[in-house]
């Protein structure tokens, strides 16, 4: 079904509604492609068609279906390494050693925004746990988050493909921390312990259970218009710690965001120090 100019306007309109990311004419290939079946699936007499039924319900399967196949969940184990060993050397060392004297030593607290099938969380964890010997005596909760229903589901399970687990993952850690099932590769319950998952939309509040020591929001944001950006980067540190780390993708940088956000590079990798002194207070 071939896409109109206003096909085109209402797809982008409702697109940026519900996740915010922003498409525009040039993106009319992916509209098509992503969106062409849910559509026909339907029996919608256009695209048209679709965001006025989407607007006008109030069951949510089909707008759960546009956000499914708009959003990229493009992702891997270990996914840019060099932010790793930025968290390895410089940030998780700090980290622990500015809680020794504190009332909870053992604590950490990661979040893990726009977590798509888990490979982000369950990295981190296998990052703590190279790094801390009796690491499941610990209280650790890395918490991984993403607006598709199904992806949460999946990074839950914690299964994955012979393929995925080729895309990052070294045969040692391989064997250490997934076992064989189900023609694939399940990771194994105490390191599934450490990560929990549920699904946020990052558009609306960010009602968090406490504070967090770390936040990974990477490779998200870049789909935002600046302003989107903006509000949400705010939001994020607060829910962080005074001495927290935040962590964005290769291509996100905060400076234009304000004096609240100070870099901090280490191994080629980049990190942020929030400043919540003066910081404007977002819902």
């Amino acid at each position: 079904m071939p896409l109109t100019p206003a096909d085109i306007d209402a797809v982008c309109d409702l697109v940026n509604d519900l996740c915010g990311i922003c498409l525009d004419a040039s993106k009319s290939y992916l509209i098509e492609s992503r969106l062409s079946q849910i559509v026909q699936k339907h029996g919608f007499s256009s695209y048209s068609d679709m965001v006025r039924q989407v607007r006008l319900s109030t069951n949510s399967m089909v707008r759960t279906q546009i956000i499914d196949a708009i959003t990229t969940n493009e992702t891997l184990f270990f996914r840019d390494n060099y932010m790793f060993e930025a968290l390895r050397h410089k940030a998780l060392p700090e980290l622990i050693d500015s809680k020794a004297n504190t009332a909870f030593p053992q604590r950490l607290r990661i979040w893990s925004a726009a977590c798509s099938t888990g490979q982000e969380p369950y990295s981190l964890a296998m990052t703590l746990a190279e790094l801390i010997p009796d690491v499941n005596d610990w209280d650790i909760q890395i918490l991984g988050t993403d607006i598709s229903d199904a992806v949460v589901a999946r990074a839950s399970r914690g299964w994955y493909a012979p393929h995925e687990i080729e895309r990052g993952l070294s045969p040692e850690r391989l064997h250490r921390f997934f076992e064989p099932y189900d023609n694939g590769w399940k990771v194994r319950d105490e390191l599934r312990a450490l990560c929990s998952f549920r699904k946020l939309n990052l558009l609306e509040p960010l009602a968090m259970p406490g504070k967090f020591d770390m936040v990974f929001c990477r490779n998200v944001a870049i789909y935002f218009s600046r302003d989107v950006q903006r509000d949400l980067f705010h939001r994020i540190a607060q829910t962080m710690t005074t001495d927290a780390y935040l962590f964005v993708g290769a291509q996100e940088f905060l400076a234009d965001h304000g004096p609240n956000f100070a870099p901090h590079q280490h191994c080629r990798g980049t990190f942020y120090r929030p400043n919540l002194i003066n910081m404007p207070a977002y819902v």
